[in-house]
């Protein structure tokens, strides 16, 4: 009997995703669901990008006034659904995690039997402080490539408020309607006192919203 001596082939491990990796979406998905410790990775026009560590006041005190308001509208609002942190299946080379959304239930995107949301929702919202660079170039065109009717972005450090505007394949920023406050196009009474939330003031926010 012949005895090899030929070391036993171990089967290949998956590498870590690591911040600037350029991977197909089909790679993205396999290293990200091989490391079930990670809470947020985004694959924006082919890039990986990873988020810092989360600071209370620069990110989960804004993001949590968004979804407040958000939430609100939603609850009177039927045929509406929206989420946070939920990754969005866009293109062969976009996969982000919005920190919010909002969409309607029976428009241009839907859930999968893998329970993501495909297509682009109607409105994307992010809170952007050290992911700013991307949020308002890489990130923005792939959003605007894929048809996200609206893209609001609160820069942090900026102290400001973007709310863009799908027009004929462009980005246009809305303007503040007589009574100060900028509106939705999409979504009928979806209206944002800008001044109000920049201040954390979220009791005129939703005063504003619901009248």
């Amino acid at each position: 009997m012949v005895i090899s001596s030929a070391k036993p082939i171990k089967p290949q491990s998956i590498p870590p995703l690591e911040n600037g990796d350029r991977l197909s979406r089909a790679e993205f998905e396999r290293r990200y669901a091989a490391m079930p410790h990670l809470k947020k990775a985004e694959l924006i026009e082919g890039v990986v990008y990873m988020a810092a560590a989360t600071r209370a006041k620069q990110h989960g005190h804004p993001h949590a006034l968004v979804m407040a308001w958000l939430g609100t509208y939603h609850a009177a609002t039927p045929g509406t659904d929206f989420a946070d942190n939920t990754t969005v299946l866009l293109d062969l080379d976009n996969e982000p995690q919005p920190d919010a959304l909002l969409r309607w239930e029976a428009g241009n995107s839907c859930i999968t039997e893998q329970d993501y949301i495909e297509g682009p929702p109607e409105l994307i919202v992010e809170i952007s402080g050290s992911s700013v660079s991307y949020d308002m170039n890489d990130k923005l065109q792939a959003y605007r490539r894929n048809g996200v009717q609206e893209y609001m972005v609160w820069q942090i450090y900026e102290d400001e408020i973007v709310w863009y505007q799908l027009v004929e394949g462009q980005y246009v920023e809305l303007t503040a309607n007589a009574s100060g406050l900028l509106e939705s196009q999409i979504f009928p009474g979806l209206k944002l006192d800008v001044e109000a939330m920049k201040n954390r003031d979220l009791a005129t926010v939703l005063a504003k919203l619901q009248a």
